[in-house]
């Protein structure tokens, strides 16, 4: 993979495997064949923010601050607005919504070490989240984190879940287009060599959900801080808490057989 220049000019960071003994990771080639139940799917690839952990509330906190300190209003509206996007399509419909005077690079920069200090005062787990994440490392199911947020934010993500959560990790900063492109999504089936079709994606936002379905992976929403309408191709609960592994495909398939 060629790295070019990232958003507001930045070296753009290759999405990556996590490494085998760093908290989080667990081995893609341990030489170990594990054989996966027909009633399983071949990975689960888990979006972070809004699905995995509650950190959207931290994104608005300090969206509002920012604005504030710049003299600005900051409406519920604009906050969510910004759900899911690439950060730095947020960064720049902030800057084009409000008295802030940076970079768009300088806005993330902000946004993103602002939540992640949040993050690590108090992990906010969404309702049944790590249950299901914990129960498909048991059974062996792979995992991906497809996330629009950049690298800082996985690496302390990885380094806060249990040991063994992922396989592979798509930052924002890891690809050339941001969700709803399909782009995040392709690359982590591609990376752990996979179909997508027998994918399941797990995504609370619009973007997300478009993403995920234009790559061709069978999709449930959980929506969360904005509604998600109706697509095909994906299904709607309105919590994990609950859901086991060898409910996913179940789920999904209403969705595919639509």
């Amino acid at each position: 993979m060629v790295l070019g220049a990232g958003p507001g000019g930045a070296r753009r960071l290759p999405p990556y495997v996590v490494p085998p003994g760093m908290p989080g990771a667990t081995s893609l080639d341990s030489g170990v064949v594990t054989t996966i139940a027909p009633a399983l799917p071949a990975a689960v690839l888990w979006d972070m923010d809004g699905t995995l952990i509650d950190s959207e509330p931290y994104w608005i906190a300090e969206e509002i601050h920012l604005v504030e300190s710049f003299g600005g209003v900051w409406s519920d509206e604009h906050s969510h607005a910004l759900v899911g996007n690439a950060l730095e399509v947020s960064a720049q419909y902030i800057l084009d919504h409000s008295p802030v005077e940076l970079t768009v690079a300088e806005v993330v920069d902000r946004l993103m070490h602002g939540v992640m200090r949040r993050v690590e005062e108090r992990m906010p787990w969404r309702p049944g989240a790590l249950e299901l994440l914990t129960a498909l490392r048991a059974e062996g199911v792979r995992t991906a984190l497809v996330t629009m947020s950049w690298r800082p934010f996985t690496d302390l993500l990885v380094r806060l879940v249990p040991q063994g959560s992922f396989d592979i990790v798509v930052p924002g900063d890891a690809v050339g287009h941001g969700k709803p492109h399909p782009e995040p999504y392709l690359t982590a089936v591609g990376l752990l060599g996979v179909d997508a079709a027998d994918c399941v994606a797990i995504e609370d936002s619009p973007s997300g959900v478009r993403s995920a379905v234009a790559a061709g992976v069978p999709t449930i929403a959980v929506p969360h801080v904005v509604p998600v309408p109706p697509m095909a191709g994906a299904v709607q609960i309105p919590t994990l808490r609950g859901v086991t592994p060898h409910d996913l495909l179940t789920l999904v398939g209403a969705a595919v057989s639509r």
